[in-house]
């Protein structure tokens, strides 16, 4: 980092700032202002909120790390863009129709008070152990490359730079609520797409172009679609009970850990995605701030254009940073690949930042580290505003109905500093973990599930209860929180072992992918049979919150929101997926 750099991130820095001051400034003294921006945002700050609240630092560190180790494996997740489609015309109409804050509000209306109480339990359990605490180590991970000499006492530059991260955006969350953090995040979307593609292009420059990168890599680490089994990976039988006396096995178990196998990506990865793009609170919440459903709606399509940059800005630059260390270009990539060439995947997740650090000219470099930090700012502001909304509106408000709307504003700034603290307690699972995309990934997938289901099958079938969905809701979040136990324990003594064959050995043994599909049949049927097992919902009560109960007078005014122009578009997006399939899967 040099004084040009140093310049060009301090006039990012100030512009943040007088934004952040403006909009603090600006009325804020309700709940609806403090939490929803008073529904004022526009179609292009929606769409780039929803954009930079997702691209955040496990994209920058995790998604160019697992580029580098895995090519364009996890580009599946950046290509479900079409998720998103599916929010602005399929789930936004319910959703402004109810009115809500926020996700389990909509599920109270839907199907009871107990299940809004448990999805935002989920919910908060879920942020803290992906968003908040993957956001904060990722801010560490990025100092610790770019100022590894960053040091305060006893703390070192990936705790300096964690902290320093922290503080400066938990200021203009706590004080400017929803409106600040998405004001704020379309400056970032902007300089974060330009600051990654010029790392991709000055990458790409320095490799010698896109033929000789596929030259270096090979053609596999260009293929979406992954097998079964990778080769050299056995598949194997493992005894659960002991052997007989004949010396056979009386019981077997299946399992292996595939490197992101192609029916786990076809099957499991579209559930993480409807579940993260159409339901979570901490993206939904950006359309259910904007000024209609209208802007809403192409809130949405812009953000799966822009969702589909991230396949050639982050997992490319990885990719790039594995092909320059593979032939030595650079020394300070030498620390990639061993001594055989292969990548070293505890390295990988410092790709990107290596990249900036070695690739870039002296002014670009400040660019892209500005870039760097709006992405690191952007999840961690979207996530500590979701999460104060979800405790004070879900949980705090429920018990104090009377409290004013000045204690609501204030109980939701001290949640977000509990929700930091509480992350920051859990970094060291995240460090002992495999990669920080893997681990975000497979988090998600046992969390995820029994919310995907409790809103789709509640909002396509009628027929769905209370009480099959609180069932639902409940017995997926006991196995998910099984199975993330049971890792965890792995992840804090990995001098600990389960013993061979035995039931959580099992559990720790099935690829994440797969046990995420377990949880979602499971959660599935059970709030199937246990809504067909009880009371039918009274219709008339969720009119207007599922298909098959939706008034005229209610689809008359979704129809007059949208236009041939919203079509197009889409179709569009839908086009560019396709392509990129088509391209990556050779």
């Amino acid at each position: 980092m040099e004084t040009l750099d140093w310049i060009v991130i301090g006039g990012y820095f100030g512009l943040l700032a007088l934004v952040a001051a403006w909009v603090i400034r600006k009325k804020n003294d309700t709940s609806e202002d403090y939490f929803l921006a008073g529904h004022s945002l526009g179609w292009f700050i929606v769409g780039a909120s929803i954009f930079a609240s997702n691209i955040g630092s496990e994209h920058l560190v995790g998604l160019a790390g697992s580029g580098a180790t895995d090519g364009v494996a996890l580009a599946h997740y950046e290509l479900h863009a079409w998720c998103l489609l599916v929010l602005g015309w399929l789930l936004v109409p319910f959703y402004v129709r109810s009115g809500v804050f926020t996700m389990p509000q909509f599920l109270e209306r839907r199907f009871s008070p107990a299940a809004r109480y448990t999805l935002s339990i989920i919910s908060l359990v879920a942020y803290v152990v992906t968003k908040v605490a993957v956001g904060i180590y990722a801010g560490g991970v990025v100092f610790s490359v770019l100022l590894p000499e960053l040091a305060i006492g006893q703390l070192d530059s990936f705790w300096v730079g964690s902290l320093l991260v922290l503080v400066f955006t938990g200021l203009y969350t706590v004080l400017g609520g929803f409106r600040a953090v998405a004001y704020t995040e379309a400056i970032q979307t902007v300089v974060l797409v330009a600051g990654s593609a010029m790392v991709t292009y000055f990458g790409l420059q320095a490799i010698g172009g896109w033929g000789e990168l596929r030259e270096v890599l090979g053609s596999e680490m260009f293929n979406l679609w992954k097998p079964i089994v990778p080769e050299g990976l056995a598949v194997e039988w493992a005894p659960v009970e002991e052997v007989n006396e004949a010396g056979e096995v009386t019981r077997q178990a299946w399992y292996f850990n595939g490197a992101y196998p192609w029916p786990g990506m076809l099957l499991c990865a579209p559930i993480i995605g409807l579940w993260y793009w159409c339901t979570d609170q901490y993206i939904v919440q950006r359309a259910l701030g904007a000024e209609n459903e209208t802007a809403a709606r192409r809130g949405t399509i812009f953000a799966a254009f822009l969702k589909l940059l991230p396949v050639f800005i982050f997992i490319v630059p990885g990719m790039i940073c594995l092909g320059l260390a593979k032939s030595g270009t650079f020394e300070g990539l030498d620390s990639m690949v061993d001594a055989n060439g292969e990548v070293v995947s505890s390295e990988a997740q410092a790709a990107f930042p290596l990249m900036v650090k070695e690739v870039l000219p002296v002014g670009i470099r400040g660019i892209v580290v500005a870039g760097l930090l709006s992405a690191l700012m952007s999840s961690l502001a979207g996530v500590f505003n979701a999460s104060s909304t979800l405790f004070t509106i879900d949980l705090y408000q429920k018990f104090y109905p009377e409290a004013s709307e000045k204690r609501l504003v204030r109980v939701g700034r001290y949640a977000t500093a509990v929700m930091v603290v509480i992350g920051m307690l859990w970094i060291p699972i995240i460090k002992g973990s495999d990669g920080l995309y893997y681990y975000l990934q497979s988090v998600q997938g046992y969390l995820a599930p029994p919310i995907f289901v409790a809103f789709f099958v509640g909002i396509f079938w009628k027929r769905a209860n209370a009480a099959g969905c609180l069932a639902a809701l409940i017995v997926g979040f006991a196995i998910g929180v099984l199975r993330l136990a049971v890792d965890t324990r792995l992840t804090l003594d990995p001098d600990f072992a389960y013993a061979d064959g035995s039931f959580l050995w099992i559990v720790n043994k099935i690829y994440f992918q797969y046990f995420s599909l377990i949880i979602t049949v499971i959660s599935a049927a059970t709030m199937v049979l246990v809504s067909l097992a009880t009371k039918a919902p009274d219709y008339e009560r969720i009119s207007g919150m599922t298909y098959g109960v939706v008034t005229a007078e209610d689809k008359a005014k979704s129809r007059a929101s949208w236009s041939g122009l919203d079509i197009a578009t889409s179709a569009v997006v839908m086009a560019l997926i396709v392509a990129a399939y088509v391209y990556f899967s050779g």
